[in-house]
Formats: structure tokens, sequence, C-alpha cells
């Protein structure tokens, strides 16, 4: 009887041991989230920098759910976010909270965003290129990123995503807005992260995520988001 009870005990203590494995094989294993749109926003939030107080009317400020524009399969949902930069200096966003993140870990993010885009290579247009002049940028913060009204009057993100061409603390530059080919026409271009972007999550486990345009063009800008997977991976196992 008592080789039967330690019999017992040692599969009660192996079962506990590979429950206790179980989870921290799970708490290690990189989190990804892929957002489609076909559905909606799905939480997406958009906004807008760079700009006078004031003044969204006039800089054509816009951001819905809508479909890919034609030739593009109309089927496919899309984030549409438009606007006219007369500030040679404009800043387009969408952001989203993360969940499910290890409280007060650091993770390294990868970002793989596609778009859609009418703008052909070497373009040429005012103060810059629609296409070349205007970058995409994506980043992620514990805290959430939101515009605020400086000393001057502009709306200035709150956070370090740099201007135009430079990254930021808080975000890097994934590529430009040209479509990669020599036609006029919408064409998904897909970008992604070469410069390392990381953030620690903070004591709920959550972390906000960001991607815009930063435009050099004083024209209108108008980005279709078709896809946008954001990949977390623990730098290490030690919890800060």
């Amino acid at each position: 009887m008592m080789r039967l009870k330690g019999l017992m005990m040692i599969g009660v203590l192996f079962f506990a041991l590979s429950s206790c494995q179980d989870d921290e094989d799970e708490r290690l294993r990189p989190k990804e989230y892929t957002y489609d749109f076909d559905s909606g926003m799905e939480e997406w939030i958009a906004d807008f920098a760079d700009y006078p107080e004031g003044e969204g009317e006039s800089y054509d400020l816009e951001a819905e759910f809508s479909t890919l524009p034609s030739p593009l399969d109309n089927s496919e949902g899309a984030i549409k976010v438009s606007g006219t930069n007369m500030s040679d200096d404009l800043f387009m966003f969408i952001k989203k909270k993360i969940t499910g993140l290890e409280p007060r870990t650091a993770y390294s993010v990868s970002f793989t965003v596609s778009f859609a885009s009418d703008v052909a290579d070497g373009m040429v247009g005012v103060g810059g290129s629609p296409g070349e002049s205007v970058y995409i940028k994506a980043g992620a913060t514990n805290f959430e990123p939101v515009p605020q009204v400086d000393n001057m009057g502009y709306y200035r993100m709150n956070i370090d995503k740099g201007n135009q061409s430079q990254g930021g603390n808080d975000a890097v530059v994934l590529g430009d807005f040209s479509n990669d080919t020599d036609e006029e026409i919408y064409t998904i271009k897909t970008v992604y992260n070469v410069e390392e972007v990381s953030v620690t999550a903070d004591e709920n486990g959550e972390a906000w995520v960001i991607v815009g345009t930063d435009s050099g063009f004083e024209s209108t800008t108008t980005i279709y988001y078709d896809n946008i997977d954001v990949f977390f991976e623990l730098y290490d196992s030690n919890i800060y």
C-alpha cells in the first residue's frame, strides 16, 4: 500500500511539473497578431498629427473602414486614411492596444504592413515626391500614442516617431508610399521593419502599436491598409 501511495505521489508531482512546464512554454512563446480588416477596423483607431489646431477640415482629414480600390479585389476590407498635407509635415496614423503580453516584460516587435498605393515610382510633387517622400512608419509604446497641442498651436505626437525619413525612439521607417511600379494604378505593397522596435509591456501586460505615414509631400495622400501582422518576441525570460 505504501508503495502504491508513493507511485501516486510521483504521478501527481510529474503532472504538476508538466503543467508548470507547459505554462512556462506558453509564456515564452512568441505572440502574433494578424489583422486583415475584412470584417471592420478591428479596434484600430485612426488619428492625425503635425497640423494646426482647428484646421482639420482644411486638411481634408478622413479615416474610415473601406474596401480595396479597383482594380484590386473590392471584396477585401481595408482601413482608408487620407489627408492633404499643407504644413509639409503631416502624420496620419492608426493605432491599437495589444493585450495578453507578459506584464513588465521586454519584447522585440516585428511589423509586416501591406497597403494599397497608386503612386508610381519616381513621381515629382510639391515639396517632394508623392511616393518616396511619404514614409511608412511603425512603432510600439506602453502608453497610448496621442496627438497633443504644443505651444505653437500644432498637434504633435506624445511619442518620439522621428520626422519624415528619420525614425525615432518609438517608431522606425518601414519603407515609402511608392507602389514599386511605373504605373499609376493601385497595387498592394508590403513593407516590414529592418530596424529594431522594442517595448516593455505595462503592469497589465498591455502595449500600444502604431502604423502611419509621415509626409513631406505637400498634397493629398490616401492609403488603404490591407493587412497588418505584429509579432512580439521576448528578449529573454526575465520579468522586469
